[in-house]
This record gives C-alpha cells, structure tokens and sequence, in this order.
C-alpha cells in the first residue's frame, strides 16, 4: 500500500515512517514546513526519513500558502483566543494537514499515517481535514490506535537499528511561523507559571528600544523603513529584529476541541506586536462600528480555527468581510519595547480620522455651535428622562 507519512522528525511520526515500512508498505514522507523548520532541520529529517525506510521524502513549503489563506484573516481580525493566544498551533496544523492531503492525491496514494494521540486537538485537526479533502483514503494513527508509550516506540527503533535519541524532555515545543508554543512541566500544575529556561528565546538585551512597523490594506509591508516583498519575510525580520527581549510571552488557558481545558506557554514575539499595532493602527483609520463588528467576527473566526473548521464555507464569508474592513488601514505604528513589555505610542497614517477639521477632543469643536451641543445632549437623554420621570425612586 502506498502511504503518505506526515512527518516531522519526531518520535511519534519516525515510528510511524519504519513500521510501516517494515510492513512491507511504500511510504512517502512528508514534511509540512509552516516556518518551524531550519535549513539544517529540514536536511537531518530528509536523511533520517530514508534511513527509517522510506521510499521518498519530500519538505512541502506552506508558509506563503499559510500566511495568505489564513494568518492575514488572523492579524486583519486581531485574533487572540481568550484574549491572549495567536493561535500559533491550531492555525499551522490546518494548512499542514490541506498540503498533506494534496500532495498525497498527487501521487495517487492510498492512505495517510499522522502521529497524533487520542488525547489532544491534532488529532481532530488532521483527521476531519483528511476526511473531508481524501474521504477515499484510509486515516492510519499507530500512536493513537496501538496506545503506544514513547519507551515502547523508543525500543522498537532501537531494536530496528535506528538510533532513537529522542529523549522524555520537561517540555514540549512546536515551533512555527506564528510563535513558539510551550506544554509539560510546570504548566501541568494550575497554580505555577514557567521559568525563564522554560522558553526557547532567553532575555539577553536590556535597555529600551523603539521599532516602526508599517501597513498596507492591514498586511505587515515594512520594519523600521525597510520594505519586504512578502508579509512573511516582515514577520520573520521583525522576530529577528526584537530577538532577546523576551516580548510576546504568556500563558493561555482555554478549552480543547476535545471538551477538557488546557494550558499553553507561549512566545510570540512578532505575533503579539504586529496585532497590538495593528489593532492600535484600526483605532485611527476606521469607524466606532467598523471595529465593533470586526471584534464580533473575529473572535469566531479564531474560535473556527481552533475548532479545525477552517473548512466551513461560512470562513469564506468572514475573510470576505474582513479583507474589506482593510481598505483605509494604512500606516505606520509606533512601539517601544524593552525586556518583557511593549506598548503602542503613536501612528503616522494619511487615513487618522483623529486629525479632523471638526475639532480636537477636550479641546475645541468646530463642526457645531455650543447650542447644537445643548440640544444634541437633550435629545440623548431623552430616553432616561421618560423612565425617571415614571420611575423617580430608582434614580437615587
């Protein structure tokens, strides 16, 4: 049988890749790069995917196809789930999954291996993607099926000849183009947070700094001045520019698509600040009513990500609206940061509706007379006029 492996170097799926293949089928390995994935990564997952038996691999680029059909949506919503999390999982294991499911169609294989538990959201993720875009193809999850623990997957490549190093580490990490996520340790007690060394980027820099980030339409085009042919290469230079302060860190605690809560570490540096300008930037160029339906639809626009329901055609419908809500955010913000803290401080925008010729808020008006403010004021209270009036013991 011809499988497709999605493989990403670790134990779960390196099992996956030799078992199979001591069974005797043709496995393809494939690596769904979302931007977690360094050169020299990517070149040992190669190496190791043939020496555990695999007819072929293949790394399957997706961060453009990632930030394009998904992370825009995300940074135009201002998407934090529960008010804090970008979304750096959920989101990748979408577009991982649609380009595994592609490439497995392309070379007319059979079934798709994936190496995710029964206990966690990966498993929804890559399952309901699978069914709904390959329903032909068989779903193999040996992790899952078999309850393997990681000794018992240790032992069976060691005695396979595969020098299996992968040691039971505090935390476990998933590395992407949308931040850093944490799980294990400490977060696995409620009432204790994560140590400095818990996280992959340490605080090294002291002192204050200031970074510009600059929009076109919504979409990140600029850090510091400097243009980027792509929103990709902005994220990834403003991660670098900002490396060593520590910025973007926090710890979510929310619900599982499986029906038990969770917490998650996290570091995000680029995420968190190009949502905080942006949303900052949204404030100057767009209306009192504009940003409220935004807030509306973007909260379930994250909560369809996580969910795994980027499928459902109503995510078309809110991508729709919020690309169109983008037209004015046009910009450059402000921000200053220094070790574990940044905060918004101005805009320069053609399209800041604070500069107005009707006046300056708590200084002077100039689109109406001080008898139009009397009456508008009248007029506005009339309602709570109607009720006191009816109603006088309530009042005080």
């Amino acid at each position: 049988m011809k499988i497709v492996v999605a493989y990403s170097g670790g134990l779960d799926t390196s099992y996956t890749v030799m078992y199979l293949a001591n069974q005797g089928h043709e496995v393809y390995a494939a690596c769904a790069d979302t931007g977690g994935f360094s050169p020299a990564q990517l070149e040992k997952n190669e190496q190791n995917a043939y020496k555990l038996g695999a007819k072929a691999y293949v790394t399957l680029d997706v961060k453009q196809e990632y930030y394009e059909r998904s992370l825009k949506y995300m940074v135009f919503g201002n998407v934090l789930r529960g008010g804090t999390y970008p979304i750096s999982v959920s989101s990748e294991r979408i577009f991982q999954a649609i380009a595994i499911a592609r490439y497995a169609k392309e070379i007319g294989a059979n079934a798709i291996a994936h190496g995710s538990t029964g206990a966690g959201n990966d498993q929804v993720r890559f399952d309901m993607t699978f069914q709904v875009l390959c329903p032909e193809m068989e779903i193999i999850t040996l992790t899952r099926d078999k309850a393997l623990t990681r000794q018992e997957e240790v032992d069976y490549l060691n005695a396979h000849g595969f020098p299996a190093d992968f040691a039971k580490l505090k935390y476990s990490y998933n590395v992407g183009l949308w931040g850093t996520s944490i799980c294990g340790g400490e977060l696995l007690d409620s009432a204790q947070g994560l140590p400095e060394s818990a996280y992959l980027k340490p605080v090294t820099k002291s002192g204050n700094n200031t970074v510009k980030i600059g929009f076109e339409k919504g979409q990140i085009v600029s850090v510091d001045g400097q243009t980027f042919d792509s929103p990709v290469a902005a994220i990834q230079a403003l991660e670098a520019s900002v490396e060593g302060y520590g910025l973007g860190r926090d710890i979510h605690v929310g619900d599982t698509i499986i029906g038990i809560k969770g917490r998650v570490g996290f570091e995000a540096a680029a995420p968190m600040l190009i949502i905080a300008a942006h949303k900052y930037l949204e404030k100057y160029t767009l209306s009192k009513w504009q940003q409220y339906w935004k807030d509306q639809v973007g909260t379930w626009y994250g909560m369809f990500l996580h969910e795994s329901q980027y499928l459902e055609p109503v995510m078309r419908d809110i991508e729709a609206m919020l690309e169109s809500s983008q037209r004015n955010v046009t910009g450059t913000v402000i921000v200053n940061y220094g070790p574990k803290q940044f905060e918004t401080v101005g805009v320069e925008s053609a399209n800041d509706l604070v500069k107005t010729k009707f006046g300056e808020y708590g200084e002077m008006q100039k689109g109406w007379t001080a008898e139009d403010a009397k009456g508008f004021i009248k007029v506005l209270s009339t309602p709570l006029r109607v009720y006191y009036n009816r109603h006088e013991e309530e009042a005080l």
